[in-house]
């Protein structure tokens, strides 16, 4: 399932909590993808706290907690990083990562708080959503068999890629505009992973991230940016990548199209893609400014200019999805509606 529905699905899960409805979700997807990115954003949605439990790293006793004698009873004390209304809240996420690189003992320990939502007796409090993460066993991770009785606790999803999901996120998260473009260029260059190879670095969602770290760092010393960017992606992602971001010296003057002048679209549809990325990080950057009405109109006006009427929808189909329904108030979005015809713009 793409992230933006896995989103939606959370939302619904973790609001349902104190209705009573609430099921405990797996996610399964391969390294890299962002199962963890996708649970934490729900956190910042709704301005709650996450509590990350790497079940890889515990012991059975770290989850039951330790016991100690009470006059003739035995107690249980219970580990400080369960969720408790009075240290973390009344409302929050235990996201339960790495669950399937645990080892059985421990796995075999999580089973009544996931279900029951209790340990001895200690209670997840109502408004606590419980959410999962794991690798799939092709993935070349160290992985363990889901126990069937674990796997019957929870409702399962996995998490497929998709290419305009993670440019909404990169746009949001500023990532660096050269790496929007290539991939837009060369979208099967996003999640490429051959278990069998056993690959050191590769392309996913987040080693990209990786790769724009570098970009910051290191595109004024030429002589180290390659070997920098395929440290973070592997070597053939990270040569394209490089010889992309060299070629961007060829883009039009993307002030002269933002001053509402005549540029020509490039013929090389690399930099056509470029030229679509930057301009919808100057139209997010121009958000909220008393010049953001001009810049969306020169924007979509440039959007014309295309050789292919795709290219201008995938632009401001981009544009739109960052900086809102605002850009139906301008003028020129009507107009670009109109060049475009018979071609249906998605969002």
């Amino acid at each position: 399932m793409r992230p933006s529905s896995l989103s939606s699905i959370l939302d619904k899960e973790f609001l349902g909590t104190l209705a009573g409805h609430h099921t405990p979700v797996m996610l399964w997807g391969a390294p890299g993808v962002g199962k963890s990115q996708i649970i934490a954003q729900v956190g910042v949605r709704h301005g709650i706290p996450v509590i990350d439990v790497r079940l890889s790293q515990m012991e059975p006793s770290d989850l039951r907690g330790i016991p100690f004698r009470d006059n003739a009873l035995v107690e249980w004390a219970i580990p400080s990083m369960l969720p408790n209304e009075e240290r973390h809240g009344k409302q929050g996420i235990l996201f339960l990562d790495e669950i399937t690189s645990a080892v059985p003992s421990v796995s075999a320990a999580a089973y009544q708080l996931i279900l029951d939502r209790r340990l001895g007796d200690y209670r997840v409090p109502d408004g606590w959503a419980i959410f999962a993460a794991g690798n799939r066993q092709g993935d070349r991770g160290v992985t363990y068999t889901m126990p069937a009785p674990l796997a019957n606790r929870f409702s399962h999803f996995e998490v497929d890629l998709n290419l305009d999901d993670w440019v909404a996120w990169a746009y949001k998260n500023n990532i660096d505009e050269r790496i929007i473009g290539f991939l837009r260029f060369r979208p099967e260059q996003l999640f490429k992973f051959d278990p069998a190879h056993n690959p050191v670095a590769f392309p996913t969602p987040r080693s990209w991230e990786f790769a724009h770290r570098a970009l910051q760092k290191f595109s004024d010393s030429p002589a180290l940016l390659l070997g920098t960017l395929q440290a973070c992606v592997g070597p053939a992602a990270g040569i394209e990548l490089k010889a992309f971001v060299d070629s961007l010296d060829q883009m039009p003057d993307l002030d002269a199209i933002l001053r509402g002048e005549d540029i020509k679209a490039p013929k090389e549809v690399d930099l056509q893609y470029a030229v679509a990325s930057s301009l919808v990080g100057r139209a997010i950057r121009a958000k909220g400014t008393p010049e953001a009405a001009v810049v969306y109109g020169h924007i979509l006006n440039y959007a014309k200019a295309f050789p292919l009427k795709e290219m201008g929808v995938m632009l401001v189909s981009d544009m739109l999805r960052a900086v809102g329904d605002e850009m139906f108030a301008i003028p020129a979005f009507a107009q670009w509606a109109q060049s475009i015809g018979d071609i249906m713009l998605y969002d």
